[in-house]
């Protein structure tokens, strides 16, 4: 039992799944669609912080502090877990840090 639990320890749970050369990483077209057209609310909303009147440059800068806050808390952790996912389900680290391709 305690060789079989070994064997299952150091192998990775690798599927045998082609890897996803030449469409993975950043960026690419979900990237551009995300950056480009689904948050140009939230810039129109950044800008007005500092264009429009009445002005408030502390409350401003706040304002994108929390924003660069709250995005940091979402996606930090979101790397990490990709970083995993990989290594455990695919049996290496994802493109952007791993070597491309299978």
């Amino acid at each position: 039992m305690s060789s079989l639990l070994t064997a299952l320890t150091m192998l990775p749970l690798y599927a045998g799944v082609g890897g996803t050369e030449g469409v993975t990483g950043f960026p690419n077209i979900g990237t551009y669609l995300i950056f480009g057209v689904v948050l140009v609310p939230v810039y129109v909303m950044i800008a007005a912080w500092f264009i429009g009147k009445p002005r408030d440059t502390q409350t401003g800068l706040m304002g994108v502090a929390y924003l660069v806050g709250i995005t940091l808390g979402m996606w930090v952790p979101m790397f990490f877990l990709t970083m995993i996912i990989g290594i455990i389900f695919f049996g290496g680290v994802p493109e952007p840090i791993g070597s491309p391709g299978p």
